[in-house]
């Protein structure tokens, strides 16, 4: 590597291994204190950070698109503890790999991979040693642990990084990420029958992926949200109905999955199964679940479950799926300095599929 000068004054590293050219600095977006979107100064800032190098197994990504994901909002917010003070969120990430730290071989500059929620864990507990690496107490995640998308470079460690699918585009690949890998295990741990009935509450970016799964496999799809416009796409889409978040579906359900960060829907989720059923709460935060009654909403062998992130397998097999089905989410396109009203439309709850920032082309 070596120090060079560009006619602006502006110093690069300039890599030997490709023509390639990295700055040294890159806008990005920070929490400066979590706290409410609206607030008065903002929780978020866009400002300048260091481009930051890869350690001992990592590659650097220069960002090509990156994801809008409800958990960015979480964090933000202040709804998830602090794990990295000014952390840049973002963890939907498509880019181009522009240097390889020591100790890598897996990816050539200029491969295009994605960046997940997901970015390390110990593989020495006893979750990892059982394949539940989700549950590995020590993991670390991409825009909560350490930086995120929301800004024009990331590190990864190149084991926890995808190859993405040539049929996708990189905005379209974003929310496949996350929203699409957590819908995949949600949609595993609700243990949805062949040909059954599924409840989906809440239909965001995580949402509208799993329908498109589950009809492609012949699962009749219930949505049950509060926004207007996203029951319109979830009918759109091929839903057998849509309805409000705490309205009974006109049908029992086999399986339902929670996406909305909202407690108060549980016992309503939990009355519209049929005996047997299982209700899965896929987000990684949730208001308090009011207080079930064992006759109404437990009995009959009903099953209530969590979603903890996801394993590498998990994201492999959705990435394999959905590009055999051919999932097609639906974007809203944003450009990397206007991330903050993209994080306020997730927020206000009537998303039709999911916000994705452009960050370069490629």
């Amino acid at each position: 590597m070596k120090n060079t000068m560009t006619s602006d004054k502006t110093k690069v590293i300039e890599s030997t291994e490709k023509d390639e050219t990295i700055p040294t600095e890159m806008k990005a977006w920070e929490v400066v204190k979590p706290g409410p979107l609206d607030a008065n100064p903002s929780p978020l800032k866009f400002t300048t950070k260091p481009v930051p190098t890869p350690k001992r197994g990592e590659v650097l990504v220069h960002i090509i698109a990156c994801g809008v994901c409800h958990t960015d909002l979480h964090v933000t917010e202040g709804d998830l503890p602090v794990h990295q003070e000014h952390v840049t969120p973002g963890h939907e990430i498509v880019g181009k790999v522009v240097k390889n730290g020591p100790g890598t071989s897996r990816f050539e500059l200029g491969d295009r991979i994605g960046v997940p929620w997901l970015r390390w864990t110990c593989g020495v507990c006893e979750y990892c040693r059982a394949g539940k690496e989700n549950l590995c107490p020590n993991s670390l995640y991409t825009g909560w642990d350490h930086d995120g998308g929301y800004a024009e470079y990331v590190t990864v460690p190149e084991g926890f990084a995808y190859r993405i699918p040539e049929r996708f585009d990189s905005m379209t690949a974003a929310p496949l990420l996350c929203a699409g890998i957590i819908g995949y295990r949600a949609f595993e741990r609700a243990n949805v029958p062949a040909g059954g009935r599924l409840g989906l509450y809440g239909f965001g970016g995580s949402a509208h992926l799993t329908a498109q799964l589950a009809m492609a496999q012949g699962i009749e799809v219930h949505v049950l949200t509060r926004g207007k416009d996203a029951r319109k796409f979830a009918l759109e889409l091929g839903a057998a109905s849509a309805n409000g978040a705490y309205d009974l579906p006109p049908v029992k359900l086999d399986s339902a999955i929670i996406y909305a960060p909202v407690g108060d829907i549980v016992p309503k989720a939990l009355e519209a199964l049929k005996p047997g059923g299982t209700l899965a709460m896929a987000g990684i935060h949730s208001t308090d679940i009011p207080q079930l009654t064992y006759t109404e909403h437990i009995f009959h062998e009903k099953n209530l479950t969590s979603v903890e992130s996801n394993t590498r397998r998990d994201g492999e097999e959705f990435l394999t799926l959905a590009d055999r089905l051919n999932i097609h989410p639906e974007i809203h396109e944003y450009p990397l300095a206007k991330a903050d009203e993209a994080l306020k439309y997730v927020a206000a709850g009537d998303i039709k599929g999911a916000c994705v920032l452009r960050v370069s082309e490629g």
